[in-house]
């Protein structure tokens, strides 16, 4: 098993962030991932830097292995998207892959363009995963669906083409992106809706690496952890489809103005002892994940970095 760290652009600014990735690197931990948001979740969250600029930077200057999560479709366009993944491809070979999801309204009711029914969306993004799967293999793509793509090709590629990893945090979306992904990755939830979810895209024929991603929060004592939860996580404890359709982070804040400790937690694995949250860690992991991204959901990170680098790697590791 791996333990990364993951870099949060709507919770922190993304100079900031480079050196908490740089500081979480000097720690111990094995790889990173990140998020691409136009909006944060909550104006309390408040950044928004452009992921893409900023992972030529970490990959630049870490020898971390790195991800992103990423919409194709409406703000960014499959070729575009083809091209950025090939780029970064080719000058860190092996240290980036690319999850690939139906995206949230959040993020992509910038563009005016209508904002369709789930399945609609679904059915697009596997439009542009096929379609970006042939450009990397260096095919000219013209495509006239969900998308339209005109003679488009992209010259600089990588020799290995970077994993595409499929996003779901429900069975029926995890035994969906079996059919297309190189890999799974979900979120926290309780042990046996991740076992379905991973027999699920196992059972469909799902194939490589299956990663979580942990919400969590600690701090020396429990009402630190729970404040810090409360403040940054509590407009991210609603599901769909809440959380793919509303579209401003004002309107989050609206929503979760009544939302306690209690409705956080459903969200983030919250508690002040570091031995409680190395052993959470290893219960989720053993249902059959690889790798685990811990995401400290406060936006202070160096206390976490060194605490968990300290404490609770070496003893996840032994």
């Amino acid at each position: 098993m791996r333990i990364g760290f993951h870099a949060s652009h709507e919770q922190i600014a993304p100079s900031r962030l480079l050196a908490d990735l740089q500081h979480a690197e000097r720690a111990g931990f094995d790889m990173a991932m990140c998020s691409d948001h136009l909006s944060p979740w909550s104006e309390r969250q408040g950044h928004s830097g452009y992921a893409w600029s900023w992972l030529g930077a970490a990959l630049a200057t870490t020898d971390l292995e790195l991800g992103c999560v990423c919409a194709p479709g409406v703000r960014y366009h499959p070729a575009v998207v083809a091209q950025k993944i090939a780029t970064l491809a080719e000058m860190f070979p092996g240290r980036f892959w690319t999850a690939l999801g139906s995206g949230e309204a959040s993020n992509e009711h910038v563009t005016g363009v209508r904002w369709p029914p789930k399945e609609e969306r679904t059915r697009r993004l596997e439009e542009c995963v096929d379609v970006i799967r042939r450009l990397l293999a260096g095919e000219e793509v013209t495509h006239h669906g969900r998308v339209t793509v005109d003679r488009a090709r992209v010259w600089e590629r990588p020799d290995v083409p970077p994993r595409l990893i499929g996003p779901a945090v429900s069975v029926a979306s995890a035994g969906r992106v079996a059919a297309w992904a190189d890999g799974l990755v979900t979120i926290n939830q309780p042990v046996e809706v991740l076992r379905d979810i991973v027999s699920a895209y196992r059972d469909a024929g799902g194939q490589g690496p299956l990663a979580l991603q942990m919400h969590l929060s600690w701090a020396p004592t429990l009402e630190e952890a729970e404040a810090i939860a409360l403040d940054q996580w509590r407009t991210n404890v609603f599901t769909e489809p809440v959380n793919w359709d509303t579209e401003t982070a004002e309107a989050f804040d609206v929503m979760a103005e009544h939302v306690g400790i209690d409705g956080v937690r459903r969200a983030v694995e919250v508690s002040e002892d570091l031995a409680w949250h190395r052993d959470r860690i290893a219960e989720l992991a053993a249902v059959g994940f690889d790798d685990v991204y811990l995401h400290f959901v406060g936006q202070e990170q160096d206390g976490f970095i060194d605490a968990f680098g300290e404490h609770v790697l070496p003893t996840l590791r032994g």
